[in-house]
C-alpha cells in the first residue's frame, strides 16, 4: 500500500475514537479540571501564583512534618483555604504560620481538624462528592462553573471563588442539598 493511503486509513480509523474522546474532554473541562484561565476570573498571573503558592506551602509543610499529616493547601486569589487533619492544636497553629510566611498570601481559612490522617475510603468519598457537585452545577446553569471552586473535605463542601452574592448563595443552594454533602463553607471573595 501506498504511503497516502495508509495516512488517510489511520486517519479514518482514529478519528472515531478522537470524536468520542471530545465530549469527555469537554465536560472536564467545564467541570473545573482543566479549567480555561481565560474564563477564570482571576488574570492569569494570579492563576499562576496561586500554584505557585499552593506548591511552596506543600514544600514546606512536607519538610517540617512529612507524613504526620494530611494536609490539602487551595489558593484562590492568593486566599489560602487549608483541610485536612493534624495531629495537634498547636501543629495547626504552626502549620498556619508556615504557610503565612510564603510570599503574596493574602488571608489563610484554617479549617484544619485535629484528628488521626483520614482513609483512602473517606479521601475517595469526597471526591466523589466533589464530582456530584460540580456536576449539578453544570446541570443548573446557574453561574459559570470554572468561577466556584470545591474543596470537599469528610463531607464538608468549601467552595472558594470571586463570585456575586446571588452566585455565591445559587452554588451553597446546590452544593448543600447534594447527596452526601455534611456542611457547606462559604469562602468566597465578592464581586458586589
Amino acid at each position: 500500500m501506498k504511503k497516502p493511503i495508509r495516512y488517510l486509513l489511520a486517519m479514518l480509523l482514529i478519528t472515531p475514537f478522537l470524536i468520542s474522546c471530545l465530549p469527555m474532554f469537554a465536560i472536564g473541562t467545564a467541570a473545573g479540571t482543566g479549567a480555561y484561565i481565560s474564563e477564570d476570573r482571576r488574570t492569569s498571573g494570579m492563576f499562576i501564583e496561586d500554584e505557585g503558592i499552593e506548591l511552596k506551602s506543600a514544600r514546606r509543610i512536607h519538610q517540617q512534618y512529612g507524613d504526620s499529616v494530611h494536609i490539602n493547601i487551595t489558593s484562590f486569589n492568593r486566599i489560602i483555604l487549608l483541610t485536612g487533619e493534624v495531629p495537634t492544636a498547636a501543629a495547626k497553629a504552626d502549620i498556619e504560620k508556615l504557610i503565612m510566611g510564603v510570599d503574596n498570601v493574602r488571608r489563610i481559612h484554617n479549617e484544619l481538624a485535629v484528628a488521626g490522617n483520614s482513609s483512602l475510603a473517606s479521601r475517595s468519598n469526597d471526591v466523589l462528592i466533589t464530582s456530584k457537585v460540580k456536576a449539578r452545577f453544570l446541570a443548573e446553569r446557574k453561574f459559570q462553573i470554572n468561577h466556584v471552586k470545591i474543596v470537599t473535605e469528610n463531607g464538608i463542601v468549601y467552595l472558594l471563588g470571586m463570585v456575586t452574592h446571588q452566585e455565591a448563595e445559587n452554588a451553597a443552594k446546590i452544593s448543600s442539598s447534594t447527596a452526601g454533602v455534611r456542611k457547606v463553607v462559604k469562602v468566597f471573595e465578592y464581586l458586589n
